[in-house]
């Protein structure tokens, strides 16, 4: 027997163990239910072929090569990842929009004895959901901003303040970009802006209403990806708690912190030359020059002295959000950063009532 549910929100989607998404590799990499697997029943050019076949040839002739391709591909999950699952199992089943693929899967499991769900609408649905939650229906967060120079430390202290308990969104890990024109990391191209946000509403709403967010200061956009307005929104007026630390501690904060962009010459050269015409090439030259002499600390103090403090400062004289502390670190080591941590643990627990 196979079911069909309607809704793909987070109360419907948590009574399955599992979540099988049938789509190709690529489909799925562009975006996802979170915690889905993916077990194609067409690769990415076994779709495209099949998909040719029918516009431009037979449509029976693709059906046949289609059937032929997922009945393989379903054999061959049944035999591998699927090998394991008991009697119990009751997975959920979805393609992109709860067609032929899905049900095709669904058959031959729910043959093997297995209670088969599949999502009506498939990924259509769940992606309709996910930008009506995000864009018109999702509460707005109780926000309390990490606000900061760069350099300082943010998004560890967030961590650290995540292992102290204290409920925090690391929009930065769920972008896969640091916030800055060095923010790219190497090797992890940043999440599709749908994947981006399926990342965003699976951790806002794992969030407890009653309880304020610590989230860090961020522009509208973190790379490439925006932030959806209920969030933006939200952290545009809300309280923040400021760190502050010395340039000469970020500098070589940074230098660590930025280590696999220091390791890629070509890639560091090339964000040097993108930064904004404003530096003037005399300066951007000197700045190529300390690179290429591997005076990374140097560098970095560079940046922060005429990069990333003055336009600091320029936000910050027209921001009126209201300050609740400042967090003072004479260094940015392990310890400076658990002391801190504690200090804005406790000012965000003084804030429970008052955000």
């Amino acid at each position: 027997m196979i079911d069909v549910i309607e809704k793909a929100d987070r109360s419907s989607l948590s009574r399955f163990a599992e979540i099988l998404d049938v789509r190709s590799p690529a489909e799925f990499a562009e975006d996802h239910i979170p915690g889905a697997i993916n077990l194609p029943v067409l690769g990415n050019e076994e779709r495209a072929e099949v998909g040719t076949i029918y516009v431009q040839d037979s449509r029976l002739r693709a059906r046949r090569i289609g059937a032929a391709y997922v009945a393989r591909n379903i054999a061959g999950h049944l035999q591998g990842p699927l090998a394991d699952r008991d009697g119990a199992y009751a997975p959920l089943v979805y393609c992109w929009r709860g067609g032929q693929r899905s049900n095709a899967m669904a058959t031959v499991l729910s043959q093997v004895g297995w209670r088969v769900s599949v999502l009506a609408g498939g990924y259509k649905t769940y992606r309709r959901q996910v930008t009506a939650r995000l864009y018109d229906g999702l509460p707005p967060p109780r926000v309390i901003l990490l606000d900061g120079d760069t350099g300082c430390a943010k998004t560890e202290i967030l961590g650290r303040l995540a292992a102290r308990g204290v409920q925090t969104l690391d929009l930065e890990g769920l972008a896969e970009h640091r916030g800055s024109v060095f923010g790219a990391m190497a090797g992890r191209p940043q999440p599709s802006q749908k994947m981006f946000e399926s990342r965003l509403l699976a951790g806002l709403e794992a969030l407890d209403p009653a309880r304020p967010v610590v989230v860090e200061a961020e522009s509208s956009k973190i790379g490439q990806r925006m932030n959806p307005p209920t969030l933006w929104k939200a952290m545009l007026t809300a309280p923040r708690i400021e760190i502050r630390a010395s340039a000469p501690a970020r500098a070589g904060y940074l230098v660590s912190a930025y280590g696999d962009v220091v390791q890629d010459r070509e890639a560091l050269a090339a964000i040097l030359a993108r930064l904004p015409g404003r530096h003037g090439a005399a300066r951007v030259k000197s700045w190529r020059d300390l690179a290429d002499a591997g005076a990374y600390e140097a560098l970095a103090a560079e940046l922060i002295e005429h990069h990333y403090d003055p336009a600091y400062r320029r936000s910050s004289r027209t921001d009126s959000r209201l300050r609740i502390g400042v967090i003072d670190m004479p260094a940015l080591s392990d310890a400076a950063q658990e002391a801190a941590a504690d200090e804005i643990a406790s000012l965000v627990a003084a804030s429970v009532g008052t955000v």
